[in-house]
């Protein structure tokens, strides 16, 4: 008894740990074999602190929660850290991913997130709140959030730009 209630707890604190997770697509895969057709589900889930750090994953199940579980495992396995400034992101960038791409466009305090779809969760769950996206390509959501993590792995600051180049910020 006393193993299940801590089973429990330790569920909850998975949940509790200041990240947000959204399920992005749940997909129902189909496999014919001899006997018949076997079904299965695939989950995207993007989880991210809503600090700069963000992880995808995918998993698949015969059922849905536990799809869902596995893919939120992947995520948090997956996360990584990425460079904004202050609400919106450093500079515009393209992430690409298969057929899928992404334009990210760094956008004014007010403006909000300007995106849809997958772009939009992990957009949310990153913490960015002011950017403007144009999906260019394949509008398919593992595709399309890939290609955001992909932008968004590729932004580097102004600090991290000097420390390549062995030199000073200057601020004006």
């Amino acid at each position: 008894m006393a193993d299940n209630r801590d089973r429990r707890n330790d569920r909850n604190r998975e949940e509790n740990d200041g990240l947000t997770e959204k399920l992005i697509d749940v997909n129902r895969v189909t496999k014919t074999v001899k006997g018949g057709r076997n079904m299965r589900f695939s989950a995207l889930v993007v989880v991210g602190d809503g600090n700069g750090k963000v992880g995808l994953g995918m998993g698949k199940a015969a059922e849905v929660p536990e799809a869902i579980k596995k893919a939120s495992q992947q995520a948090r396995h997956n996360m990584q850290a990425m460079s904004l400034k202050g609400n919106t992101i450093p500079h515009a960038t393209t992430g690409k991913f298969g057929r899928g791409q992404v334009l990210l466009l760094p956008a004014e305090e007010g403006t909000g997130v300007i995106a849809g779809g997958a772009v939009r969760m992990v957009l949310e769950v990153a913490g960015v709140k002011d950017i403007r996206t144009k999906s260019l390509g394949s509008n398919n959501p593992i595709n399309s959030a890939k290609a955001t993590i992909e932008g968004l792995r590729s932004l580097r600051n102004a600090e991290e730009i000097a420390q390549l180049r062995g030199v000073e910020v200057v601020v004006d």
